[in-house]
């Protein structure tokens, strides 16, 4: 008799040690919960490609949607590349913008610069949406919307470092 009452007294303590443990009881709100759908956040930060959504593309009224169209062109300053030039375009607002974006590699030290940039129109031979910036060292810049799009235009730009007498400039790729 003795083995069995060692032996229940064994299954009681096993039961008991089972009890404590945790069983993995699902309560409200305890557990993982349904998928939920990802919502599409867009980063805001400033890029070389040209983020719509950056606070510079903001504070210009550039269009969510805006995506480049064409291939850039490259302001040049005796001889080394010391920023881009493109062109958005936006479907849904029906505009297009000019963008530049100078290099690290030029900005890193260098004095304060002017800039300008805005989307050239063949059609009429001029600059719409063009905006300016007088001794900065920033990094992004972003025309007004240009009401072209019926026109064939390209993204101009220009920066004219500290002590330049004539600013460089670049235009992207011609666009009908």
């Amino acid at each position: 008799m003795r083995s069995t009452r060692y032996a229940k007294g064994a299954v009681i303590a096993a039961t008991c040690a089972l009890a404590l443990l945790p069983a993995g009881a699902a309560y409200a709100g305890s557990g993982p919960s349904a998928p939920q759908p990802e919502k599409s956040r867009r980063s805001t930060a400033p890029s070389p490609a040209g983020n719509p959504a950056s606070k510079m593309a903001k504070a210009a009224g550039v269009c969510a949607d805006a995506t480049e169209i064409g291939t850039r062109g490259l302001i040049t300053k005796d001889g080394r590349t010391v920023a881009s030039v493109k062109q958005f375009y936006s479907k849904k607002c029906k505009e297009n913008y000019g963008y530049l974006w100078v290099w690290d590699s030029f900005r890193d030290g260098a004095k304060p610069y002017d800039v300008t940039v805005g989307v050239y129109s063949y059609n009429d031979d001029s600059v719409h949406g063009e905006r300016s910036w007088k001794a900065t060292t920033g990094q992004e810049f972003w025309s007004n919307g240009a009401d072209t799009i019926s026109h064939c235009t390209a993204g101009v730009g220009t920066l004219r470092p500290a002590g330049a007498p004539q600013p460089s400039q670049a235009v992207s790729q011609k666009r009908c």
